[in-house]
């Protein structure tokens, strides 16, 4: 296809169709963005060339599909990441609050995909939860670290708002994309200060 790059596919997994991907922008630093035809599949933070290749890498494998790159910019407007890149530049301009995007959850399952569906549905822009507390709402007191462990584990930062779960006494807990990256969303949501400088 004209302005576009295949840049891995792997023949030994069953083909699930194209991935769509791109590097955009953000107020976080470089965004890796993947989409399939079910929607926003993935989201890797600081996407410089090691993280896109591992990102990639990982993408190919678990799908099973052809990844094709799109360019940025501009982004054609029958990409299926122009709704993704929009909605990205509304968040991080203040004017969207709640991401309203098809997603793509196959890459996550179980207990994790419970968890983050959970998150994406009941904890809105500008409020925070418990690592506990979401473990309770899925039906697990007590399970916290598990719920730690599929906030590292999502493939959606920041639509699925991993960095809006927090520990209860108060601590930011951690974060993929780093304790900076979490502060600075968690300031451009009104739950902090936004930074002096």
């Amino acid at each position: 296809m004209p302005g576009r790059t295949v840049v891995g596919v792997n023949s030994t997994a069953p083909h699930r169709g194209c991935v769509e991907w791109a590097v955009v922008g953000s107020d976080i630093g470089p965004l890796l963005l993947a989409a399939t035809g079910a929607g926003l599949v993935h989201v890797a933070f600081h996407a410089d060339e090691k993280v896109r290749t591992r990102a990639l890498a990982q993408l190919a494998s678990r799908l099973g599909a052809q990844l094709v790159a799109v360019p940025a910019d501009p982004l054609p407007a029958s990409s299926r990441l122009a709704e993704p890149v929009r909605q990205f530049a509304g968040y991080f301009a203040g004017t969207l609050r709640q991401f309203s995007l098809p997603l793509d959850w196959s890459l996550t399952s179980g207990f994790h995909r419970q968890v983050l569906r959970e998150l994406n549905d009941s904890v809105p822009y500008g409020s925070v939860v418990g690592y506990g507390d979401l473990a309770a709402r899925v039906g697990q007191p007590g399970g916290a670290q598990a719920v730690g462990a599929a906030m590292g584990s999502n493939p959606l930062p920041v639509v699925v708002p991993c960095h809006r779960v927090v520990e209860s006494g108060g601590g930011l807990g951690g974060f993929g994309g780093g304790p900076e990256t979490k502060r600075t969303l968690l300031a451009l949501e009104g739950v902090l200060p936004q930074p002096l400088f």
